[in-house]
């Protein structure tokens, strides 16, 4: 049940993301799907964690809300290119996660990296290293509201 559901995602995925249906290109999507469904299910990867429909909803309200998180700290970085004097301030700052799961702690980490302004420089455990270009917007509360997020996001599931 699992895989047919993991190949209409893939589906949908590569038609929205790629919006030409020229030959060629649906064979090349076709081939690719079948490769990464026959990986999926030999490396028994198309169970409840590893296909997580249940979590669609959450995803895609977390994604809202990151993308809005992105443009805000676009136009810092913005800014900052554009002033004639070069004012960054930056810090490296360890950061702890309540993120308990693999998927959550990489949700989290990722989404840190995606803003601009920061990277994930290495994750350690519940720690994450993260770099920032200003010091006020490295410190471990301007980072816990994604964390809380991530974490209720990628949770795991419930048996």
């Amino acid at each position: 049940m699992y895989v047919l559901g993991l190949a209409a995602a893939l589906i949908a995925v590569w038609i929205g993301l790629s919006g030409v249906f020229k030959p060629l290109l649906i064979g090349l999507g076709a081939v690719s799907i079948l490769v990464v469904l026959g990986l999926s299910f030999r490396f028994r990867l198309t169970d409840r964690v590893g296909v997580p429909y249940f979590r669609l909803h959450n995803f895609l309200l977390y994604w809202g809300w990151l993308i809005v998180e992105i443009a805000k700290a676009n136009w810092q970085v913005i800014r900052a290119c554009l002033k004639t004097d070069l004012d960054i301030s930056p810090a490296l700052v360890k950061v702890k996660t309540t993120c308990r799961s693999e998927m959550a702690k990489t949700l989290f980490a990722n989404s840190i990296t995606l803003t601009p302004g920061t990277v994930t420089v290495e994750l350690d455990g519940d720690r994450l290293l993260v770099h920032a270009l200003y010091e006020d917007n490295a410190q471990p509360e301007a980072f816990r509201e994604m964390d809380r997020r991530s974490a209720k996001t990628a949770a795991e599931p419930a048996a």
